[in-house]
This record gives C-alpha cells, sequence and structure tokens, in this order.
C-alpha cells in the first residue's frame, strides 16, 4: 500500500476529532439532532482550519445509516465508506477552481432533481467557492434559494469577501477560528505517541508556532522532519528542517545588548547568512521575540496569553530583566517596520546588521517618554522653589553705605569744523530722472561742486575711538551721498 502523508491518515473523520472548532460542531450536530437544517452552508476560514473536513464530516451524519445517539457517523457503514473514500453517489465534491464557469453550475442545475441511490440527502460540497465566476454565481442563485427536498450545498472558502453578497445572504456562515498552539502541540504529541516516535515538548512548540493556526500544516512539518530525523526529534532537528536560528542566539543578543557589545549583531548577521537562514523569517522571529518580553513586561510569565513551556518562560523572564517597558515599545514598533523594508532591500545582509545595531543600541539610548517625564518633574520642582521662594520672609534690612565720589568727566576737545567748500548753483530740472534720494532726505547736506570735491582739512588732535553703531550710519550716508553725486552728474550731462 502507498504510503499517506499524516495529514489524511489522522484527518478528522467524526465530529469528537475535530480540533478547536467547538462552537460549530454543536450548531451542526444540534442541527441533526432537531432536524432543523438548513439548503446552504458556507465554512470560511484560513487554511487547515477543517473546512472541508467539517463538511464531509457532516455529510457522513446526515447519510448515515446507523448513526449515534449524539449525532456522531458510525464509520462503519457503506454509505460513511463509500463518503470517506469520495466514491459516494450522493455526496458530489467539485473543485471551485477547475470548474468555475457557467457551464459547470448548469450541469449541476440540470442533475439537481435526480433522486438519491440511498433514500438520504443529496450535497454538493463545492470548495475554494470563491473562484467561481459572477456569470456561475447568478446561474446558481435560483438553485440556491429554491433546491429541490433532500437536496444541499456545503462551500469551503478561504476568502469568503469574494463571493457575491446574493451568495452569502442564502447561506448559514460559519467562521472557523485559527486553532489554538496548545491544541495542536496536544494533536502533534498524540501523532507521535501512535507513531512511537518521541518529540520534545519544546519541538513540538515550534512547529505549533510556525504553522500560524493551520493543523493541516503543522503535520505536514511534523511528517517532514520525521522523515528528516530518524529518532527523538528534538529543538535543533526542527531548526534545521525549519531554517529557523536557535532561541539562544536572540538571548545572547539580549545579553550584548546590556553589555554594550556591538559586534554580536555582524557574528548574529554572518550566522544567517552562512546558514542559508530567511532574512525575513529570522526578523520576523526577532519581533516575535521582543514581543513576548513585552507581554512578560506587562502581564508576567504567568499570562493567559503566553504560549511558552516553563523552560522557555524562566529564559524569557531573566532576559526581560534587560529591557524597560518603554524600550520594548519602541523596538516592537520598529522591527514592525523593518518586516517590511527588509522585503525589499538590495544589500540584505547590511540592512539586517542595522537591524541589530538598532536594538542593541536601545539599551543605551533615553526613551523620549523618559525625558518628557523627567522634564514634568524638573518644572514641578522649580515651580515649587519660586513659591517656596515668594512666601519666604523678606531679608532684614541693609544700612545704608556712603557712595563713592564720582570722578569728574573727561573732556574731549572735539575736531575744528571742516571748512564748507564752494559750490556752484546749477539748475534742476522740473521731472527728475534718477529716483534716487537726495541728500535732504537723507539729512545730510548735498555738494554743491560740480567739478571738484574738497577734502576737509585734517585735524592734528587726535580724534577720539569713535562708536562702531556710529561708523555703521556714517558708511551707509556716504554710499547714498556717492549714489545721489552720480545722478546729479548724468543730470547735467544730459542737460548739456
Amino acid at each position: 500500500m502507498a504510503y499517506q502523508v499524516l495529514a489524511r491518515k489522522y484527518r478528522p473523520k467524526t465530529f469528537a476529532e475535530v480540533v478547536g472548532q467547538d462552537t460549530v460542531v454543536t450548531t451542526l450536530k444540534n442541527g441533526i439532532k432537531n432536524k432543523r437544517l438548513a439548503h446552504a452552508y458556507l465554512f470560511c476560514g484560513s487554511r487547515g482550519t477543517g473546512k472541508t473536513t467539517l463538511a464531509r464530516v457532516f455529510a457522513k451524519a446526515l447519510n448515515c445509516l446507523q448513526p449515534t445517539t449524539d449525532g456522531e457517523p458510525c464509520t462503519t457503514c457503506s454509505s460513511c465508506k463509500e463518503i470517506a473514500s469520495g466514491h459516494s453517489l450522493d455526496v458530489l465534491e467539485i473543485d471551485g477552481a477547475s470548474h468555475r464557469g457557467i457551464d459547470d453550475i448548469r450541469q449541476i442545475n440540470e442533475t439537481v432533481g435526480y433522486a438519491t441511490s440511498t433514500g438520504g440527502y443529496k450535497i454538493y460540497i463545492i470548495d475554494e467557492v470563491h473562484m467561481l465566476t459572477k456569470e456561475a454565481f447568478n446561474a446558481l442563485l435560483k438553485t440556491l434559494e429554491e433546491p429541490p427536498p433532500r437536496v444541499l450545498f456545503f462551500f469551503a472558502t478561504t476568502e469568503p469577501h469574494k463571493v457575491l453578497p446574493t451568495i452569502l445572504s442564502r447561506c448559514q456562515r460559519f467562521n472557523l477560528s485559527r486553532i489554538p498552539t496548545e491544541l495542536i502541540i496536544a494533536k502533534l504529541s498524540s501523532i507521535c505517541r501512535d507513531l512511537q516516535v518521541e518529540i520534545a515538548e519544546e519541538a513540538a512548540a515550534l512547529i505549533a508556532n510556525r504553522a500560524e493556526g493551520g493543523l493541516r500544516d503543522a503535520e505536514s512539518l511534523l511528517d517532514q522532519i520525521i522523515a528528516f530525523h530518524a529518532g527523538a526529534i528534538t529543538t535543533e532537528s526542527v531548526n534545521a528542517v525549519l531554517g529557523i536560528m536557535p532561541r539562544d542566539t536572540l538571548f545572547e543578543l539580549d545579553k550584548a545588548g546590556k553589555a554594550g557589545n556591538l559586534g554580536v549583531a555582524f557574528e548574529i548577521a554572518h550566522q544567517v547568512y552562512a546558514q542559508g537562514k530567511d532574512i525575513v523569517h529570522f526578523v520576523e522571529t526577532l519581533t516575535e521575540h521582543i514581543r513576548t518580553l513585552l507581554l512578560i513586561k506587562v502581564g508576567g510569565k504567568d499570562a493567559p496569553y503566553l504560549q511558552l513551556t516553563p523552560a522557555g518562560k524562566e529564559k524569557y523572564e531573566a532576559s526581560s530583566r534587560l529591557y524597560t517597558q518603554e524600550q520594548c515599545l519602541t523596538l516592537l514598533e520598529y522591527l514592525s517596520q523593518a518586516q517590511h523594508q527588509i522585503r525589499f532591500a538590495t544589500a540584505g545582509k547590511i540592512a539586517l546588521e542595522n537591524i541589530l545595531l538598532h536594538v542593541l543600541r536601545s539599551h543605551q539610548r533615553i526613551p523620549v517618554e523618559y525625558l518628557v517625564r523627567r522634564l514634568a518633574e524638573l518644572e514641578k520642582t522649580v515651580a515649587g522653589a519660586s513659591q517656596g521662594t515668594e512666601n519666604a520672609p523678606p531679608p532684614p534690612p541693609v544700612a545704608p553705605v556712603a557712595a563713592a565720589p564720582k570722578p569728574a568727566p573727561k573732556t574731549v576737545e572735539s575736531p575744528p569744523p571742516s571748512p564748507k567748500p564752494a559750490a556752484k548753483t546749477a539748475p534742476t530740472p522740473s521731472v527728475s530722472i534718477d529716483p534716487t534720494p537726495t541728500p535732504s532726505d537723507l539729512g545730510i547736506k548735498a555738494i554743491k561742486s560740480s567739478t571738484a570735491v574738497t577734502k576737509p582739512a585734517i585735524s592734528a588732535t587726535p580724534s577720539p575711538k569713535p562708536n562702531l553703531q556710529n561708523q555703521h550710519k556714517h558708511d551707509t550716508l556716504m554710499q547714498f551721498a556717492a549714489v545721489e553725486l552720480e545722478g546729479t552728474l548724468q543730470r547735467k550731462k544730459l542737460n548739456t
């Protein structure tokens, strides 16, 4: 007999074997007991959560020749065996991805009125129903709303938002949740006991975390690891098969950050590249590591939302003491953005080194929240000190001290006034051509000489040290005077 993979070998055959979907199972079993059956059911959820499995088990329970009192199928009658093997004439499974056209739905509409072979229900299971075209959905509407007696439709999809609202309104919808990690661990341990394979608890936890709530993914990974490692399944074997960096590497990163050893960042980046690990998955693992540290900082190691083994809780609690809550929040926000950026990085190794260096240097950075809180405390302290100064009693009066006599001001001899040069008066035109300001606008006297400008006489008496502000003012006035002189010469040239 050909080898059968674990996902098919240990597929649930009854409602009791379904893992993590208690609400859906209870509703379906009560519908069978009370004979309150809808004509269409929609099972939606992520991969590996049991959508098609529930549809098959439900079909078995409806057509079982010897059902149990609680609505479970017997799995031994001819109808149950035919449905399990896929050879039943009353339960037809259709792949919506390959039979998505209007012709396929027209064929269903033509055969839907035929009677069943065993007198039970005629059930159509359409997997990946969201792949049907809009025309195919519209062709199915009338039959789906008013099907013949004892005809049921079971739909399964991972993307219910792509199903037309007119189809959704005609179905009872069941949203299957992701399977909890502890239930996946228990299922994997049960499979290993049946196969007589020893598996470590931490190794099972790694497989369950990698499956992300999908039991089929976890069983496929377990099948791969058993084929790789012929013996007890350990954490090292799981890391080797799945390409996961050991958790001890992340704990070493925490210690190196507290010690300020930046060289560890380059060592870890080299290990990731030398061992051929996936950089994106490593950054995701690092993000999950910081998230776990934050959860321990918030709720402690015994928080119910922590999916860790007892040994793992002790290690994470020791590493959480190396971080502050604000530091974990900042790193978690940074790593969430880095996960998107590293996917498009041209130099992945350098980008990974930058991420690790940022994590290490976060131990030396002062958080902004701490600075704001510290400034607020200092402000309160200063305000309290100022209020205390205002309420303090006034100082005792001090006897007045006789003021020393002021020295007599020194007289500075002013330079003798320079002689004013004689200038000839020139006729001024009625309309000014040059818009430059006149000397009268600047508060100085205009130079009336048109031929030469006489320099003022230099006094023998040394002039006092000029004031810088007055010097700047004098330079500005001289510039305006030069502009005005040039304009006067131009006007005279035009008049002549």
